[in-house]
């Protein structure tokens, strides 16, 4: 695989593709059960946080910068596994990167994971565009 990934983002990618399918299923609802909460800051002004429409289920996302290290934030309800551990994915993988790092984490990431048989392209087209949001939200403040 490809070594340009943040170490972060490999070694999520290198257990997921280390497991079988039902197994890569199981590693995403732990990841799903593992979605860091909002800091209060945002639980107390969900106008900061923005909808990924593209996603199924109801996922809001905020980005920080702050010292040359961004923080990715993420809400997605409990009742939809998929979307939180796709959340908490990236927000496990990108939080503590540079914004460069963030940038240039190559936009198929998502598809790179094993996942593409055993849940919908839908869904994988959701973490991509929570991806592309990020990225967007990344290049947004530190422009600023």
């Amino acid at each position: 695989m490809s070594s340009d990934l943040p170490a972060p983002l490999a070694e999520i990618r290198d257990d997921f593709l280390a497991l079988g399918q039902r197994d890569r299923l199981q590693l995403l609802l732990e990841f799903s059960n593992e979605l860091p909460g909002l800091p209060e800051r945002y639980s107390e002004h969900p106008d900061l946080l923005e909808r990924v429409e593209e996603c199924q289920s109801p996922v809001y996302i905020f980005v920080e910068v702050e010292d040359g290290v961004v923080r990715m934030h993420a809400t997605a309800p409990a009742e939809a596994p998929t979307t939180r551990g796709f959340a908490s994915i990236l927000a496990q993988g990108l939080t503590g990167l540079t914004p460069e790092q963030v940038l240039d984490v190559p936009a198929d990431y998502p598809h790179t994971l094993g996942l593409t048989e055993a849940v919908s392209p839908l869904r994988i087209r959701g973490m991509t565009a929570m991806l592309g949001r990020i990225k967007r939200q990344v290049r947004e403040k530190t422009a600023a």
